[in-house]
């Protein structure tokens, strides 16, 4: 592969004006592209298989025209102090309201808070349900506006008005915090390269390269069903691979011209080494994210599939345009050690050199080295310490209620919970198919006494049928909030009446509403973790034995894994349900996990947390490999790559977390979750705890049994073969087989 990739990498550097033209053909053809597609709606959230999710397409079949899909608005009114909503002059301003709502296009229909018994027994609080044709996310401008503007005429009127609902939904913005991740990742280049040549060289391959993913994305996305989310995450994705691969082939670059060899050349062989390592790290993450799949939750698969193939055009062009603009920088890009106008260049010395002092990463692998066990112990109670809170994990999606206090939608929330209890907020809805049912309408019957004598239920409707009569609806409202432990066990409760009834009538019991679909979901993922992780995480494994040619050291790297992500999904719970430094996260309001958490997390995580390792271990095995003693190798390991990953580490951290300012929850908690998790993994697994072990075991660090050594494939990602090739082996070392 080194040699392939070295070819590769003379060639982008020769024909740069072709492989330029071709990425930018690319990029206009995207932009295009994403121009002219029509504007993606809302993204369905289906979870094949679950128990709700059955529900819901029975309700589209046997109900067809009820727009069960479409966007539904709550205007929740109420009186001033020692008012009523029953009183004469607030009833006439409610049933105005209920008017004016009638009249859009887009209304399918506006319930009449008196007529459906929609007061609260007090009678301070009433709402008024509205049902639009289609989602929140494609309803007009004019009709959201004519919703705010009934609603204010109401208030005029004298009454509190709040509207729920997802009528209101709004694209997510993630606000100017994302430039400042940018900004960050800049600085922290000039800091490292010394010159705005080579420090502008990552950030414009990175933009490119996302500027292609993002705009591909944004043009399939309505033929496709991808939601804004899908953008959003493979922009994070895809800015923070784009800039540490990039990062990682011009300093090698600049290495190779530190050692005297012609630009070209050093193009080449900086392709061919550090270029090897990021199509290996590049295919953990994308491993890592298509193998979300396996959850078979549809959004969960589009939105890994979708930041994967990010993360691919990352790698091309990590490998391709580099190079390619190495060649138009020339001698503006200067070899290792050499300062540029910038920071001060080097004066020529006319008397050899002092020795040059250790650098940092050279002072710390030493210590590491010298004191691996005190290293190790240090590191793992550390993390096992920050993965104290994930005992207390509890997992949940977002609803109205985790919305912030300021919203209009967590205010309605508020006072439906206030009005009619806490649970009303997470009716479930019971559809019963009795198709196949001798007397469908003592079924019907049946089936609401069974829910009525069961615990925490505070109101069952009466069994709204079809016209077929086949079919019916039974709306539930529990005692407890939707996220409640109680909420969860009444939803288990009726699905275990429903077997009872089928066995005797044949009738079909079905739970379903966002409470139950919340509660299928957190299932479908918890069993979806065990698979998911064998699958990940043993192909990784696989991936690693190939690269580093050791058993020991991809175990190592596993297990190192599992605490950085054991550790941050603890700091996940600290801030988002726990509360602590919530105010500087820009967290308005703390509450469960969100479901797909975890999994997410392990999976993204673990594919960047390979990153490290293999770009990190590679100088290691590289020099071990050359004769250097197993201790000497990981210092020099640390003295060629601990800047660039530090730097690297750092500017990722960035730019998760310049997306905590976004106003979507899930946005904010997985940058929050991929930022710390970076830190974590970067500085104590990959800067500590490796070392560490590697320091312990010794030569048994690299040992490979004879046989599977014979069998691998030798992808050479050291570069021997470019050595080999040219003749320019060290004389004085003998190459070790391992």
């Amino acid at each position: 592969m080194a040699t392939f990739l070295y070819k590769l990498g003379r060639l982008s550097f020769r024909r740069r004006h072709f492989v330029a033209l071709i990425w930018v053909a690319l990029l206009t053809l995207a932009g295009v592209g994403a121009a002219s597609a029509p504007a993606a709606g809302n993204s369905s959230f289906s979870i094949p298989g679950t128990e709700a999710q059955k529900a819901f397409d029975l309700l589209e079949q046997r109900f067809p025209g009820t727009s069960a899909d479409g966007a539904t608005a709550r205007v929740v009114f109420k009186a001033p102090s020692g008012e009523k909503m029953t009183d004469p002059g607030n009833k006439a301003t409610v049933q105005e309201t209920v008017k004016e709502l009638s009249d859009g296009s887009e209304v399918v229909r506006v319930t009449d808070p008196y007529r459906a018994k929609a007061v609260s027994k007090d009678g301070s609080i009433a709402y008024a349900q509205v049902s639009y044709k289609v989602s929140g996310m494609e309803l007009d401008d004019a009709a959201k506006d004519a919703l705010k503007d009934s609603a204010q005429d109401a208030r005029e009127a004298g009454l509190t008005v709040e509207i729920g609902g997802d009528a209101l939904q709004a694209v997510p913005h993630t606000g100017s915090s994302e430039i400042i991740g940018i900004a960050v990742a800049a600085v922290v280049l000039v800091i490292t390269f010394g010159s705005l040549v080579a420090a502008g060289l990552p950030l414009l391959t990175a933009l490119i390269g996302v500027g292609i993913g993002v705009s591909a994305i944004t043009g399939l996305a309505s033929a496709l069903d991808l939601g804004s989310t899908t953008s959003t995450l493979a922009m994070m994705i895809g800015l923070a691979v784009g800039i540490d691969y990039a990062l990682f082939i011009v300093s090698r670059y600049r290495a190779e011209l530190a050692e005297g060899r012609e630009r070209e050349e050093a193009a080449g062989r900086a392709a061919g080494t550090a270029g090897s390592a990021v199509v290996f790290a590049g295919l953990t993450v994308v491993i890592a994210l298509v193998g979300l799949s396996v959850v078979n939750i549809p959004m969960l698969t589009k939105m890994g599939i979708a930041a994967a193939g990010t993360v691919a055009i990352a790698v091309l062009i990590a490998l391709t345009m580099v190079p390619a603009l190495l060649g138009y920088a020339g001698r503006k890009v200067r070899p290792m050690g050499e300062k540029g106008k910038l920071l001060g260049r080097a004066k020529k010395q006319e008397k050899p050199a002092e020795p040059a002092k250790p650098n940092l990463g050279t002072r710390w692998a030493s210590f590491v080295v010298r004191r691996p066990v005190a290293v190790l112990l240090l590191g793992v109670i550390g993390l096992g310490a920050a993965a104290v809170p994930a005992t207390s994990l509890e997992l949940g999606l977002p609803d109205d209620g985790s919305q912030p206090t300021s919203t209009t939608q967590r205010r309605a929330y508020d006072l439906l919970s206030e009005g009619f209890g806490p649970g009303f907020n997470g009716p479930l809805m019971v559809v019963v198919d009795a198709k196949d049912s001798d007397d469908p309408k003592a079924v019907f019957a049946e089936t609401g006494d069974a829910i009525k004598g069961l615990k925490d239920v505070v109101t069952v409707t009466p069994a709204q049928p079809n016209k077929a009569g086949d079919t019916a609806t039974i709306t539930v409202i529990p005692g407890s909030k939707p996220s409640s432990v109680t909420t969860e066990n009444l939803v288990h409760g009726i699905r275990d009446a429903g077997t009872g009834i089928k066995a005797d009538t044949d009738a079909n019991v079905l739970v379903t509403g966002s409470t139950a679909m919340n509660i299928d979901v957190s299932e479908k993922l918890n069993d979806a973790l065990v698979p998911y992780l064998v699958l990940v995480v043993g192909l990784a494994f696989l991936l690693l034995i190939v690269v580093f040619r050791s058993i020991l050291v991809p175990l190592k790297a596993a297990l190192g894994f599992l605490l950085s992500v054991m550790a941050a999904l603890g700091a996940v719970v600290a801030v988002f349900q726990w509360g602590w430094l919530s105010g500087l996260m820009g967290v308005e309001q703390t509450g469960p996990v969100m479901s797909m958490m975890p999994i997410f997390m392990v999976g993204v995580v673990f594919g960047l947390a390979m990153d490290y390792e293999v770009f990190l271990v590679t100088r290691m095995r590289e020099a071990y490999v050359h004769g250097e003693k197993p201790a000497q190798a990981v210092v020099t390991g640390f003295r060629h790559g601990a800047r660039v990953v530090t730097a690297a580490a750092v500017i990722m951290m960035a730019v998760f977390a310049g997306f905590i300012g976004s106003s979507e929850s899930m946005v904010k908690m997985i940058g929050f979750g991929l930022a710390i998790a970076v830190f974590f993994d970067a500085f104590v697994v990959r800067m500590a705890i490796v070392p560490a072990v590697l320091a312990l075991l010794g030569r048994k660090a690299w040992w490979l049994p004879r046989w599977l050594d014979r069998a691998l494939p030798n992808v050479d990602v050291e570069g021997e073969g470019l050595r080999t090739a040219s003749g320019d082996d060290d004389g004085d070392r003998e190459l070790v087989r391992v």
